[in-house]
């Protein structure tokens, strides 16, 4: 089971996910979209949509900090342990509290608004459920594991993580993590493995181009080349 959870779930879930990426690019490509429910209520969303998304962000980025970078590097930098836990604990819980509050709201949304409800798919259901789990047990287990320096994931499933990617998983890693925390890996790799067959396949349609597409110049109308522009009634020049 051990060789299993973590030496071949991992690639599972990896597998479906650029499976599903190429499939639903390739077949359903006017679906690749979050079905944006914005022109039934945009009130409460305006409110849920920026608390999710901002939440997430700063979550995934703790993910990748806590995960692929290793302690030789933050203790080159000066960061002890004790220091990397407290940001640890306290950001990371306020991006967890901040996400958490806006996927409740997003879920409230849809559920008291009728048009917004029959527009709710079982895979937006699928989806809500696994990734607020996967949310709330991180929480969890970062806040039940929080006395003294905590524990130090980055010296277990840092490098387990890290050893995927060598394709020489070290699964001995994982044995003595926490059962919390293996749980919050486990519904986290479940998740990942979900994304193409959900609404969150639209992170991966973030318009990138937009940053180096050219400035649309706007120029003012040359009376010499194309004339002096016609008035119109109303709108004649006033003074002498």
């Amino acid at each position: 089971m051990t060789l299993f959870l973590w030496g071949v779930v991992p690639y599972l879930a990896f597998a479906l996910l650029v499976a599903g990426l190429i499939w639903r690019y390739r077949y359903d490509k006017y679906g690749w979209t979050t079905r944006s429910s914005q022109v039934y209520e945009s009130k409460l969303l305006g409110i849920a949509s920026p608390a999710f998304h901002y939440g997430i962000l700063f979550v995934l980025v703790g993910h990748l900090v806590g995960l692929f970078i290793p302690m030789s590097w933050t203790d080159g930098l000066g960061v002890s342990e004790h220091t990397y836990h407290l940001f640890s604990l306290y950001g990371g819980t306020a991006a967890g509290v901040l996400t958490v509050v806006g996927i409740v709201l997003l879920i409230y949304r849809r559920r008291t608004n009728a048009p917004v409800f029959r527009a709710t798919t079982a895979n937006d259901k699928a989806m809500y459920v696994f990734l607020l789990g996967a949310i709330v047990l991180g929480m969890v287990a970062k806040l039940s594991h929080s006395s003294g320096d905590g524990y130090n994931y980055r010296e277990s499933m840092g490098p387990w993580a890290r050893s995927l990617f060598t394709l020489s998983p070290d699964t001995a890693l994982m044995t003595d993590v926490p059962v919390l925390y293996q749980v919050h890996a486990a519904i986290g790799m479940v998740l990942i493995a979900m994304v193409p067959y959900t609404r969150l396949v639209h992170m991966f349609s973030a318009p990138v181009q937009y940053l180096f597409r050219p400035y649309i110049v706007y120029r003012s109308r040359d009376p010499k080349q194309l004339g002096p522009r016609p008035e119109r009634r109303g709108w004649e020049r006033a003074g002498s």
